[in-house]
């Protein structure tokens, strides 16, 4: 029995083989083509990644902290750990003043109100320990956390954070970007000098009181300086991605506002109904800011503020009895 053979014509082989070999260049033009968008796409992803202070690597922007976002904790336990070095400069001036207490403490005064009228004697050890703990803390507020120090350039600075106000008036999100590279490349140290001058623009009386007691004061403007790298170079996360941190020291003299504020010592004065009023700021507080949203979901003007940490304040009637040498618990 004979088997039929299918046989084809060269010319019909050399066409299929041709129509093949062009059909395989087209798949492989096509994988190519497919490779360099992937390629491409990573590249953009990077990019992205990079803008938004993501991006993993030697030129990404760790926190001495031990990672790249920041959270309540954190915050709360490098805040303490900065009260702490305050509380024990202002306690070590109190220990071994340079100067007599009721000197310190017309300094200080001083330089809160700008004010050189004479004050009457008898400055306590505890309310100059905690007038020192104020004016440091205002100095905090003012010129490290609520200025954006990226360099040894005072003006520079204030520069920068004029860059940063005016980005945030328009666009949050640009104004974080922005924020967290450029701390990507801020001075892992300020210079002493630097130092000096704020401390000589910001308490100029007490700088001439205590003279080489305001050495231990560069240890805490470090940590300070560390502090608001941690706040501000942070890349933050959800719906608070565009917002920053601010600070804020409640003034000497003003009301009790339980919602800004937190008592460091039992005050039965306010608690029955009596007027008292903020006596020092221990340590300052922080509030993050963002952009109000509007019902359709969108970014209005105002900016809206949300206290992270009270400030640590003690009040006028707990800083009398400290005078007087009545038991604070019983003013």
């Amino acid at each position: 029995m004979a088997f039929q053979q299918d046989v084809v014509s060269g010319e019909q082989y050399r066409y299929a083989l041709t129509n093949f070999r062009i059909a395989h260049e087209k798949v492989e033009e096509q994988r190519r083509q497919l490779e360099e968008q992937e390629r491409q796409i990573g590249l953009l992803r990077a990019r992205i990644a990079l803008l938004e202070g993501t991006a993993k690597g030697p030129q990404d922007m760790a926190t001495k902290q031990g990672g790249t976002s920041v959270d309540d904790f954190s915050i709360k336990n490098a805040a303490s750990q900065l009260e702490r070095l305050i509380n024990r400069w202002a306690a070590e001036v109190v220990r071994s003043p340079p100067a007599s207490l009721d000197s310190i403490y017309a300094a200080a005064i001083s330089d809160i109100t700008g004010n050189n009228e004479p004050l009457p004697p008898g400055a306590s050890a505890v309310q100059v320990q905690n007038i020192l703990r104020h004016v440091m803390s205002e100095m905090i507020s003012a010129e490290v956390i609520n200025c954006l120090i990226v360099t040894n350039s005072g003006e520079a600075n204030v520069q920068l954070t004029r860059i940063h106000e005016h980005l945030f008036s328009r666009n949050p999100m640009v104004a974080a970007v922005w924020r967290r590279q450029t701390f990507s490349a801020a001075v892992d140290s300020c210079d002493t000098s630097m130092a000096h001058s704020i401390f000589d623009d910001q308490m100029p009386s007490l700088v001439r009181t205590l003279g080489a007691s305001m050495k231990g004061a560069l240890s805490i403007f470090d940590a300070a300086y560390n502090f608001s790298r941690m706040l501000h170079g942070a890349n933050a996360s959800g719906s608070s991605a565009d917002a920053f941190y601010r600070s804020f020291v409640p003034e000497v003299g003003s009301a009790l506002l339980p919602r800004q504020i937190e008592l460091i010592r039992r005050c039965l004065k306010s608690e029955q109904g009596e007027v008292d009023r903020v006596g020092a700021t221990i340590f300052p507080g922080l509030v993050k800011v963002g952009k109000a949203a509007t019902a359709s979901g969108e970014q209005n003007q105002d900016s809206m503020q949300t206290i992270v940490r009270r400030a640590q304040v003690i009040c006028e009637c707990a800083l009398l009895a400290s005078v007087v040498g009545v038991a604070p618990l019983q003013h």
